[in-house]
């Protein structure tokens, strides 16, 4: 099975998510989520990352990561890894922690990161373990409202700036904009595409685009790699007449841009894959 997809770049966001292994805890007492949160602001003053908003579950974690540096992976296995053998030594254990690799869903920031920050931080109000955010003392939630001690690795600014300049007026709005969540259940990762991808598809085409197979790593599933790619039919419309020229360079665009295989084009265009292979070959850099 292919492995997840990584797609980094500076500035990136993510939701990241780590389970314990078959789906065992993760953090058994207050000790070590203290542990994970000392090794959690090493990783994002070392390499320089942004925390917008976070969970401690029993078995699981959640958190909002902004890469100004495009260093996600790196910083993850450090997380992990550091925090996997603390936990092992106090615990008298060995063996894996986590649940294979852990999960990031990229996020386009403008439109979704609010939305997921709210989601994060009513994870223990939808498991039942709390009635209302403010009684989970294990998120961002509280340190976001100023109720306790903001933790050195959090960043509040950008959430609270999305709902006024002034921190009390922010705050209270903010308070209002998590309490509406609280009934009706909104699941941001149901508006995932491709398993990778949290962002209207104008979002998702801008990072195919720079990030596409020419570009990224073999392990990303093809599934992934494509989400959002016009269908064939788009990109050659019947009936449509054009240049042999726009035609060499549509041909092109289908193939290294969206992957579509040579055969499925020559179908499409109506011409042999043979042919279509040489103004590919022609029109590389």
């Amino acid at each position: 099975m292919a492995r997840p997809l990584r797609i980094e770049y500076p500035g990136a966001v993510y939701h990241i998510t780590s389970r314990g292994n078959a789906r065992g805890e993760i953090f058994k007492t207050d000790t070590d989520r203290d542990t994970f949160f000392e090794i959690l602001n090493d990783v994002v003053i070392r390499y320089n990352w942004l925390c917008h908003s976070y969970c401690l579950m029993d078995n699981h974690y959640h958190l909002l990561i902004e890469t100004p540096d495009g260093n996600l992976s790196i910083g993850m296995r450090q997380l992990n890894g550091v925090y996997t053998q603390a936990y092992n030594r106090s615990h008298g254990r060995d063996g894996h922690l986590f649940k294979g690799r852990y999960k990031s869903i990229l996020v386009e920031k403008d439109n979704y990161l609010l939305e997921l920050c709210r989601y994060v931080v009513l994870n223990p109000v939808r498991a039942k373990m709390v009635k209302n955010p403010e009684s989970y003392i294990w998120s961002s939630y509280l340190a976001t409202m100023g109720k306790v001690k903001i933790p050195d690795f959090l960043t509040i600014d950008w959430i609270l700036v999305n709902f006024s300049q002034q921190i009390s007026s922010a705050r209270s709005l903010y308070q209002k904009f998590v309490q509406d969540d609280m009934g009706n259940g909104i699941n941001p990762w149901k508006k995932i595409s491709g398993s990778v991808f949290l962002g209207s598809m104008d979002f998702v085409i801008q990072i195919q685009e720079q990030y596409g197979p020419d570009k990224q790593i073999t392990e990303i599933p093809r599934s992934q790699r494509y989400v959002g790619r016009p269908e064939l039919e788009v990109i050659f419309p019947s009936g449509k007449i054009i240049s042999n020229d726009e035609r060499n360079r549509l041909i092109y665009l289908a193939h290294v841009t969206y992957g579509y295989n040579l055969i499925s084009i020559a179908q499409v265009v109506g011409i042999h894959y043979t042919t279509v292979s040489k103004i590919v070959n022609c029109n590389k850099d």
